[in-house]
């Protein structure tokens, strides 16, 4: 496999067998024009309104994937059930809008134009397409890749940080702009989904640890690039390792990014994601039953 399959999304949103093989083959799918042009701009949009009104002193938090100092900020830790921005490692504090790496964690759930695309009927038809029981939205964020500033984010398995019992983390990835070699394109391992799973970010005595469980190396010489039109769905299995390389490019690459658990299975209680009582977890709604 040199180039990674790909497919035009369906009406419905529903997976053909020939993309349910690919899933189970590659551990990720790549779904052409599953967002139409005028839902990406509104996304963008918004996007730009939330930062535009955001103060770069009421965020403490620089994220990298390739140091753990946010581990130890409450603003960090404390973002699963809210709206908060991170900047990027190579920015200044006062720096524009641009030197946002992302936004999070709870879009989906606490902005009405996110909450409108993450609930829609298409996604819910994946969602059960993938054999997620239960689907529920457990985290979402505007990931920024600002150019010539975009960190690049290290080889990583999502439910090392989403993690449930047994595992069922599933990731959505939409591509906003292009996404291309140039400014920092998803890279993914295909069949690596099938490997253990090497390692856990949980709490532990009340700090936020990574625990390592497999040592072995990552297979990196099999690693495609996952270059993506804007309107693209990348799916993402739980135990796929992916990342991207740093934008250095002048063309940013934003993109949207939700996670789904399967509320069949047991939310891991030193996850490092918290939510308050009053704000529990969510999933499609009344359109679980999608075509």
């Amino acid at each position: 496999m040199t180039t990674p399959t790909r497919f035009q999304a369906s009406e419905s949103g529903g997976l053909s067998t020939d993309m349910t093989n690919a899933w189970e083959r590659d551990g990720f799918l790549i779904l052409e024009n599953f967002a139409t042009p005028e839902q990406c701009r509104a996304l963008l949009d918004r996007a730009v309104t939330l930062i535009e009104g955001f103060e770069p002193g009421e965020a403490p938090s620089v994220f990298s994937t390739t140091s753990t100092t946010h581990a130890r900020d409450d603003y960090f830790r404390q973002s699963g059930d809210k709206i908060r921005f991170f900047l990027e490692e190579e920015a200044e504090p006062d720096g524009p809008f641009g030197s946002v790496n992302k936004i999070g964690h709870a879009l989906h759930d606490l902005d009405p134009v996110f909450d409108a695309f993450s609930r829609s009927r298409r996604l819910a038809a994946v969602a059960r397409d993938l054999d997620v029981a239960a689907p529920l939205l457990l985290q979402s964020m505007v990931i920024g890749k600002p150019p010539r500033i975009g960190g690049e984010v290290t080889c990583h398995q999502d439910s090392t940080f989403l993690f449930t019992e047994p595992e069922s983390c599933v990731g959505f990835w939409f591509a906003l702009e292009d996404a291309t070699l140039e400014n920092g394109c998803l890279w993914a391992i295909p069949g690596a989904h099938r490997g253990p799973l090497k390692s856990r970010f949980r709490e532990r005595d009340g700090v936020l640890v990574t625990e390592a469980l497999d040592a072995s190396p990552w297979p990196m010489d099999r690693k495609l690039p996952l270059e993506a039109p804007a309107g693209s769905l990348i799916i993402l299995h739980g135990r796929l390792p992916h990342l991207s390389e740093a934008n250095r490019s002048a063309k940013s690459r934003l993109a949207y990014t939700l996670h789904l658990i399967d509320g069949a299975t047991r939310f891991a209680e030193d996850n490092w994601l918290r939510r308050a009582p009053d704000m529990p977890l969510r999933g499609f709604g009344d359109l679980t039953e999608a075509e």
